[in-house]
């Protein structure tokens, strides 16, 4: 275990410096919502041009671990997703606001069923409902006012943002004073 520990003790500045980015981030995303929404999609647009050309080296190799017809219709999504997202982020984060709103709405009528359902076997069953009410209000706030609620999705990114990049630059120095005493 000591040498497990002592491995990652080595590179502890990793940790932190992970953690200084998705602190300033997060502190980004927090203060310019709009602007850190519109950059979450535009690199998530990069990202799927990047599995474009990953997936078309793989149709070249005879050891890919799926078949050609699914490596060309990955390709193919990814380029057509990745050059919208580049091309236009700001409605690609609307799109993906939208399919967001769209999954909270099946999900809370899912969560308001199941504790119907399981209202019997189970104490607290009001919770699951309420959770999918919960769902339920949030998805149609976001299709009546997706400004809104593209702002908020991107604000509390950067508190969750903001909140892991200070567990990582404490995880990375608590790796530093283990790897002194070590």
């Amino acid at each position: 275990m000591n040498a497990v520990f002592g491995q990652l003790g080595r590179h502890w500045w990793v940790f932190v410096l992970y953690g200084v980015v998705a602190v300033i981030f997060g502190v980004f995303a927090m203060l310019r919502p709009l602007a850190a929404a519109i950059g979450l999609a535009w690199a998530c647009g990069v990202m799927a041009l990047a599995e474009t050309v990953i997936s078309v080296f793989a149709l070249f190799d005879r050891q890919a671990g799926v078949s050609k017809g699914w490596l060309v219709l990955y390709a193919i999504a990814s380029l057509i997703f990745g050059l919208l997202a580049v091309s236009n982020p700001f409605a690609t984060a609307g799109a993906l606001l939208m399919l967001l709103a769209a999954w909270l709405l099946v999900s809370g009528v899912y969560r308001i069923v199941f504790a119907i359902r399981v209202r019997k076997e189970i104490e607290g069953e009001w919770l699951v409902a309420l959770s999918g009410v919960l769902a339920i209000v949030l998805g149609v706030l976001f299709v009546l006012s997706p400004l809104a609620g593209l702002l908020v999705t991107a604000i509390w990114i950067g508190a969750a943002s903001l909140v892991y990049g200070i567990l990582q630059i404490v995880a990375g120095f608590k790796l530093r004073q283990l790897r002194q005493s070590l």
